[in-house]
């Protein structure tokens, strides 16, 4: 892995000028039909659900950024809860949600950037992301845009799904598309209760396969400049309605700078 460059603000907020533009262009004028179509009630069948707990002690989080960042969790929600995707549809998260703002009502919140831990308008919306792309893996939807994160800024404490198995977002040019390659619409549930955000994917009808995300490799390796780099493949087992595994499916591969040391024993604090 390359040793990541590190830019001056200034180039920094240039390239994030130059790719919201271009991102903007691209939701004008691509021949992209895009989901926009809500609908109050949900779809008969459920095909996956998930959830994710809304507050998580971290080292040196304040917890006021997790209580505002369930405050931006729920606008985000909010504009994309019972979106479908008709069958041709392109679901894109940014173009959905929005850019986030004070004015909506968004308050600073916990953001990752290169590798800190910052705060920011609209911190936090990462969960919304790493939620739906780690359900929509249980589909047959197809994800046709996702970002990796590309550091790996907390130990693997409680961690229940392999690691590298979400998708980072900044507004808008790191997006989340999904696209629905099948023969019936698809919608997607966001809420949240009192303790945890929660996703599902709903159809008219129930899909063929069903789908076992696991991670096949592991490993990690000490760059020359350095640092440690933690690396791995997500894969997907695919059973057909009798359960029988039919295919083996490569997803994605990630590679991050871990911002920990990596043989941390059990128990001792990061």
């Amino acid at each position: 892995m390359e040793k990541p460059i590190q830019r001056s603000n200034f180039r920094r907020a240039l390239g994030s000028y130059y790719f919201q533009l271009k991102r903007y262009l691209q939701w004008r004028f691509s021949d992209k039909k895009w989901a926009s179509i809500y609908t109050d009630k949900p779809l008969e069948v459920r095909v996956f659900r998930h959830e994710t707990p809304l507050f998580r002690k971290l080292k040196d989080v304040d917890m006021w950024m997790q209580h505002n960042k369930v405050n931006n969790l729920h606008i985000a929600a909010e504009k994309l809860d019972k979106i479908i995707i008709q069958p041709g549809e392109t679901f894109s998260f940014w173009r959905l949600v929005g850019k986030p703002t004070k004015r909506k009502g968004y308050l600073e919140g916990m953001l990752l950037d290169h590798g800190r831990v910052i705060s920011s308008i609209g911190g936090g919306l990462c969960q919304l992301s790493n939620l739906i792309y780690w359900a929509v893996l249980h589909t047959p939807l197809t994800v046709t845009e996702r970002h990796r994160h590309n550091y790996d800024v907390f130990p693997d404490s409680n961690r229940a799904l392999p690691f590298g198995s979400g998708a980072t977002c900044a507004y808008n040019y790191i997006d989340l598309q999904i696209y629905n390659s099948t023969n019936q619409p698809f919608q997607l549930l966001v809420y949240l209760t009192d303790t945890h955000l929660v996703g599902e994917w709903r159809a008219e009808r129930k899909p063929e396969y069903t789908y076992e995300i696991y991670e096949k490799e592991h490993w990690i390796t000490q760059e020359y400049w350095g640092d440690y780099v933690r690396h791995n493949n997500i894969y997907r087992k695919v059973y057909n309605s009798r359960g029988e595994l039919v295919d083996d499916q490569y997803i994605t591969e990630n590679h991050a700078i871990m911002m920990y040391q990596p043989l941390l024993e059990s128990g001792q604090p990061y």
